[in-house]
């Protein structure tokens, strides 16, 4: 029995596998570790069945966004605040465990459910019928790159942030290659290993991925690239990470399949561009397959533009130029009655579904983050301004002088950057994780504050601990062999 196609009406066909139905009522109600995916056989026989299973809505779009409400660029007004979902207020409280002991963690199961995907991929579609042994190997790489990037997320949920001293010590991530529900008697292992599985799948992917980008929401040799560069800098090697940028770009360069650009918002923000109208639910911004910013679309779900829960604090709206275009994307007013918002806090008003895959401007900043620490201060400079001359008026757009001469202050200000053009959108969290162990960054502290409606303030305040999320309680019944994260 073949697996079961329809064209969606986005125009790009999406995977509706019989079992679908099945997976997600059991995402809901599941008890063990791998219970989120299917149990039993997911039935696909040709290579056209696994190249479709790669558009499966489950691993492009993701339940899972703990990290939109731990970052420091977040705070809260009280009123609001206690009505949001308890999941919302233990993520901003930094509270040890995220869910009730019978429940399952929504970024776990989305993540599993995904990575279940990408393994039946790999370990089946070489024995697939049809198709070309090229088809099947740029197929494989597909699912090897897609499971790294799960991996990436899942190591920045749950494993302690990557330090070289202690990664072959710290507790990593079951290493999960295979689509059975039936094994058991799982094993953490180290960081390390961890590490090294992202690696070697992206090392692997790589060589046999087009440099052409044919889909946004499909894995490319650029977005490879990307990917494993960025491992290597939350890593904290540069060195390493560098080449792999540049070898995205010149990919991107010589693209000759869907367009991968930067929107220029001095025009696409101006009357008659695209974004507009600006409406109460932000500008007219894309959908994830036709952001062309987008070089691995991938989105997590958010608080809706009408929710009050969760605002950008006063320290972080005081980073913008006013004349930064940005800005577009936030009102200073609460949402129905446009009531100004106290001590310069500001409500995201789009996008609604938050793109958290791999964008071109994160490219341009963590190029220019390396660069940077490797002492080219011109290049980074270059490509900070690139990317800047796209988001502000042109005479906003060069940076000071005195801080591109200084190796140091250029680093900040590029994270600076990255907390300008990422706002209430979750790189703030895995960021502020990478930087703990960074010593430019040494003695940061991070606090979330509650505005309290009868005046005053509660605070919070980030523990180390914190930078790593504890595993479900659930999971941990179910796995005794496991050491959870203090």
């Amino acid at each position: 029995m073949k697996s079961t196609y329809i064209k969606h009406p986005s125009g790009y066909s999406k995977n509706i596998l019989l079992f679908l139905g099945l997976l997600l009522t059991m995402a809901s109600c599941s008890k063990s570790f791998l219970e989120v995916v299917p149990k039993g056989k997911l039935l696909s026989s040709t290579v056209n069945d696994y190249d479709l299973m790669l558009n499966n809505i489950l691993i492009y779009s993701y339940n899972g966004n703990a990290q939109l409400y731990m970052g420091d660029d977040v705070t809260a007004v009280e009123s609001y605040f206690t009505s949001a979902p308890v999941k919302t207020q233990r993520c901003f409280r930094w509270d040890d465990d995220l869910y009730d002991p019978d429940q399952q963690s929504d970024e776990l199961q989305s993540l599993l459910s995904a990575l279940y995907i990408y393994n039946k991929i790999a370990g089946e579609v070489k024995d697939a019928s049809g198709g070309t042994d090229q088809q099947k190997s740029a197929i494989m790489a597909e699912a090897l790159g897609g499971r790294a990037w799960i991996y990436f997320l899942l190591v920045n949920y749950y494993g302690e942030p990557y330090d070289p001293a202690t990664a072959s010590a710290d507790p990593g991530f079951p290493l999960l290659t295979k689509a059975d529900v039936t094994i058991s008697n799982f094993s953490r292992g180290t960081l390390q290993e961890t590490y090294d599985f992202m690696i070697s799948d992206l090392t692997t992917a790589i060589a046999q991925l087009p440099a052409a980008v044919s889909n946004r929401t499909r894995m490319s040799r650029p977005a490879a690239e990307a990917l494993l560069g960025k491992i290597y800098l939350f890593m904290g090697n540069p060195a390493k990470a560098l080449p792999l940028f540049q070898a995205a770009f010149t990919d991107l360069d010589n693209n000759t399949g869907t367009p991968i650009q930067l929107y220029d918002y001095n025009q696409v923000l101006a009357p008659g561009g695209e974004f507009l109208p600006v409406s109460s639910y932000g500008p007219n911004y894309p959908l994830l397959p036709n952001n062309k910013e987008s070089i691995y679309a991938r989105q997590l779900s958010a608080l809706s533009a009408g929710s009050n829960a969760i605002l950008m604090n006063s320290s972080t709206s005081a980073l913008f130029d006013p004349d930064d275009w940005r800005l577009k994307f936030f009102t200073g007013t609460y949402y129905p009655a446009a009531l100004p918002l106290p001590q310069g806090m500001m409500r995201r008003i789009g996008p609604s579904n938050v793109p958290f895959g791999f964008v071109l401007p994160d490219l341009y900043l963590l190029e220019a983050e390396c660069k940077a620490r490797l002492n080219d201060l011109t290049g980074a400079t270059q490509d900070l301004v690139t990317l800047r001359s796209k988001r502000m008026p042109a005479g906003k757009a060069p940076v000071d002088p005195n801080i591109t001469a200084d190796k140091t202050l250029l680093i900040h200000f590029i994270i600076e950057e990255r907390i300008r053009e990422f706002a209430l959108m979750g790189h703030r969290w895995f960021d502020m994780r990478r930087l703990s162990v960074d010593p430019l960054f040494s003695g940061a502290t991070y606090q979330h504050v509650l505005q309290l409606t009868a005046g005053g303030t509660t605070t919070y305040s980030l523990r180390p601990e914190r930078l790593t999320l504890r595993l479900p309680q659930l999971v941990m019944a179910e796995n005794p062999g496991f050491t959870n994260n203090p």
